[in-house]
């Protein structure tokens, strides 16, 4: 079968392997749709933690059952997704029913090879009923997923105002969820493209283009002094993380989305005379995942608004390069497979 593997940093390349036989308590996929996301950019990049080369990525996906390895309620022609996140079942996390922080963490297109695939045998365990969707929304239910669980984190209750950094696919995601939840969304981001996605595509309220604004001032203003009781950060950038401390209102919750391999620094005085909490959101879970499918077979979501690019499997290595460039416009790149 067909495979495209990140070698090194900025260089992939088609390679053909045996295809996959699945072992007792796996199923087989036919790989559909393969959604990028910034882990693959980031990979692509040299710059994602927890990461070794080579590795075929992928993680964002929806295919077609073609072995159902034993797995009740599903049978072979489904359209299904499935949780990336392969946990040992064992560890502390896991019996505190927290697989997406598992001690020993496999995530599919990272610390395993992933779906840029033809096929892809994955645990039985893993599998995600498509309940009726298309390959399109499937493949999107993972992102989804990740910005559901960390307005999840954050416990947002009606009517708090959530400031939402970074407008890029996770942090649409978040804004989304947080909506659904009843909070007032403020999204901030310094491309005005994607603020402009935010206002027009996604009916967000309130945006703040950070390369033009005095954001404490303009928060301020919106929150009539409050400041926003809720930031969740969805940028990845050190800078942008450790800025969103001096945005929290006084007892408000902080939440980490967002990965990258420093340190974070803020004034402990400020954080503490907020009484202030830190959270980190890693993942999702099951819970997470139905949420979306709910979410998105009630029309509360529209996926496929968030796809700008398609991409043909054997184009992906020329194509992937320019969605390094914001001035590419991508939103979300959807790989297609026959």
């Amino acid at each position: 079968m067909n495979t495209l593997t990140c070698l090194a940093p900025g260089t992939l390349a088609y390679q053909q392997r045996p295809a996959p036989t699945p072992r007792p308590g796996e199923a087989l996929l036919r790989i559909r749709r393969v959604g990028i996301c910034g882990t693959d950019l980031h990979a692509y990049e040299g710059t994602q933690p927890f990461f070794s080369y080579p590795r075929v990525l992928g993680h964002e996906l929806a295919g077609e059952l073609l072995d159902t390895g034993g797995a009740e309620g599903f049978a072979v022609g489904d359209a299904v997704t499935f949780i990336p996140y392969l946990n040992c079942g064992h560890c502390v996390a896991c019996r505190a029913g927290k697989p997406n922080c598992c001690v020993h963490m496999q995530v599919c297109g990272v610390h395993v090879d992933g779906g840029m695939a033809e096929l892809l045998a994955v645990p039985t365990t893993a599998l995600v009923a498509g309940q009726g969707l298309g390959y399109d929304e499937l493949a999107l239910v993972e992102p989804l997923a990740i910005g559901a669980h960390g307005v999840r984190r954050a416990a947002v209750q009606p009517g708090e105002w959530v400031l939402v950094v970074g407008a890029g696919p996770i942090g649409l995601g978040v804004m989304e969820f947080a909506r659904i939840a009843g909070a007032q969304v403020i999204a901030l981001d310094v491309n005005e493209q994607r603020l402009a996605f935010c206002r027009e595509r996604l009916g967000v309220a309130h945006t703040i283009n950070a390369r033009g604004a005095d954001v404490a001032v303009e928060l301020a203003a919106l929150t009539g002094g409050d400041m926003p009781t809720v930031v969740i950060d969805a940028t990845g950038s050190l800078g942008a993380i450790n800025q969103g401390f001096a945005y929290l209102a006084h007892g408000g919750r902080y939440v980490l989305v967002g990965l990258q391999k420093g340190d974070i620094n803020f004034s402990h005085p400020e954080f503490h005379k907020r009484e202030a909490t830190l959270l980190s959101s890693r993942n999702a879970t099951r819970q997470d995942f139905e949420h979306v499918l709910g979410a998105m077979r009630a029309g509360l979501v529209q996926p496929t608004t968030y796809i700008t690019h398609r991409v043909a499997f054997e184009q992906v290595r020329e194509e992937f390069v320019t969605w390094l460039d914001p001035a590419s416009g991508v939103i979300k790149a959807m790989i297609e497979l026959p």
